[in-house]
């Protein structure tokens, strides 16, 4: 039972990651809040019918066409979107956000491969910076980080049942504490 509402549930994130990907524009995008809106509102009827097996053709090939109509736009929102990590990342970690001055050799320390005391600067060949890459990776390419391989529906299945069974967690503590919660909210 647990299972098949695992499953469920990655089957629902893998394709929201996947649509997110591709249907990525903002608010500023729009030239109103009532466009924006239904934008978001189609964008989540797509979702809950590929979610539902409903009219599943005519939806990927509806995605397809906005793919290759959008392409430019959906690669700027992927490397934006991808700054706004890396800058969240350092501000996380106390350092401050790189500029594209700084990344480009025209900052303070220009020229130099170190920046403050054990940070990481890009080398600049030939005084010129190394140019950016045009187009990010897609966010499900990444191999798994402990095993250094894609992981399938079922290396995640299994993962997912270890970690509970790691963390004490069981079906049948579960079950036994929602029938006692039942019968003990029962007034006689």
């Amino acid at each position: 039972m647990v299972v098949a509402s695992t499953n469920a549930f990655s089957k629902e994130m893998a394709i929201r990651k996947r649509i997110a990907n591709i249907y990525n524009k903002r608010e500023e995008n729009f030239p109103s809040l009532r466009e924006y809106n239904d934008y978001l509102e189609e964008v989540e009827d797509m979702i809950f019918n590929l979610i539902e097996g409903i009219d599943v053709p005519a939806i990927e090939a509806k995605i397809a066409q906005y793919q290759r109509e959008n392409a430019d736009q959906i690669m700027i929102a992927q490397a934006r979107k991808a700054e706004e990590y890396a800058a969240a990342l350092a501000a996380s970690k106390g350092q401050p956000a790189q500029s594209d001055g700084d990344a480009l050799g025209q900052g303070p320390q220009a020229g130099s491969s170190t920046g403050p005391q054990g940070h990481y600067a890009p080398a600049i060949a030939g005084g010129i910076a190394q140019p950016r890459p045009t187009q990010p990776l897609p966010v499900g390419s990444f191999p798994d980080m402990l095993g250094g391989e894609y992981e399938d529906d079922e290396k995640t299945k299994l993962r997912t049942e270890r970690a509970a069974k790691a963390g004490g967690w069981s079906l049948e503590i579960s079950r036994k504490r929602a029938l006692e919660e039942a019968f003990g909210s029962l007034w006689v």
